[in-house]
């Protein structure tokens, strides 16, 4: 564990980013993600993997600086062509966010990887964390579930063309503006739900925070497709071992969808952010006024059992 005394964020709270004071203003905001590719489409993946890397920065309630690149290429049978338009994709959405792209490194793999390592800065005072979810906090989340469901739709040739594009779409948008809407409205605490699906990512907060939440399945907003997806019987490998995992954390009322209930479950790319939020209305009309549109209020925390997470 660090024990230097600017290690302000460390491995403790499994936080989205490590966060080090560089003087009494100032901290710098760190972070890395690689991902293996969840559409076909080259330039798509890249601005699907620099959105997600960049989620952590904003998770922390942090504004991403400089970036550099992770690409991994398979030694033969593959297009450089490709390669090339992955990082362009990538580049993008770097300059949608105002990032400074420093440079990167290339290897061989057998399995093509594309990634980035961010850094960002924070005043140490107004960072958001793991840590801080109150009783009585509402819960919000800034995008809709399922990205898990219709990625593994679109490997079986399962997805229709515009659930495919929808999910796309969601995981191509930037997280920056919910979190400035965020800190602008006193949360208490954020995260980004990514790989260990909604209910992972909470259970990580309210560990952190010593809080209990109630999460109201149906208000959890979903992406088009993705609870026909779990009607035929699709999961990904990851949601699945998620939910044996979970379950002894979990109090789940009589009565809810199962189907909604894998959703929690489904490990998210470059997914919305989960907000701890002292007056939720007022965050939700933020949101909403600044183009979060898909943002909704899908339950609280409460003092109950420390960690425990209630669904209804």
């Amino acid at each position: 564990m660090p024990t230097d005394p600017d290690v302000l964020v460390g491995f403790r709270t499994g936080d989205d980013c490590g966060v080090y004071r560089l003087a009494a203003g100032l901290a710098l905001v760190q972070s890395i993600d690689v991902l293996t590719p969840i559409v076909d489409e080259p330039v798509v993946f890249g601005q699907i993997a620099a959105a997600n890397a960049l989620s952590d920065i904003y998770a922390m309630g942090a504004t991403p600086r400089t970036a550099l690149n992770f690409l991994a290429i398979p030694p033969e049978d593959f297009d450089l062509d490709d390669a090339q338009a992955i990082l362009r994709g990538g580049h993008q959405k770097l300059a949608e966010a105002g990032v400074a792209l420093l440079g990167g490194h290339t290897v061989e793999d057998p399995e093509l990887k594309y990634g980035l390592a961010v850094t960002g800065t924070v005043h140490p005072d107004r960072m958001l964390s793991n840590a801080g979810a109150r009783p009585g906090d509402g819960l919000v989340v800034t995008k809709p579930l399922g990205t898990g469901l219709i990625a593994t739709a679109v490997k079986a040739d399962l997805a229709a063309p515009g659930h495919a594009a929808a999910a796309a779409d969601s995981m191509t948008r930037l997280n920056a503006a919910a979190s400035r809407a965020a800190l602008a409205c006193g949360a208490h605490a954020c995260t980004d739900v990514t790989g260990f699906g909604l209910v992972g990512h909470l259970l990580e907060m309210l560990d952190a925070s010593g809080a209990a939440a109630v999460v109201e399945v149906e208000r959890v907003p979903v992406l088009p497709g993705a609870l026909a997806c779990c009607g035929m019987g699709l999961r990904t490998a990851a949601g699945v071992a998620a939910r044996g995992f979970y379950a002894p954390r979990l109090d789940v009322a009589d009565g809810v969808d199962e189907l909604r209930l894998d959703l929690l479950h489904d490990p998210q790319t470059s997914g919305g952010l989960l907000i701890a939020a002292p007056d939720a209305p007022a965050l939700l009309e933020r949101l909403h006024s600044h183009g979060v549109a898909e943002a909704v209020l899908i339950g609280r925390f409460e003092a109950g059992p420390a960690a425990r997470l209630r669904v209804e």
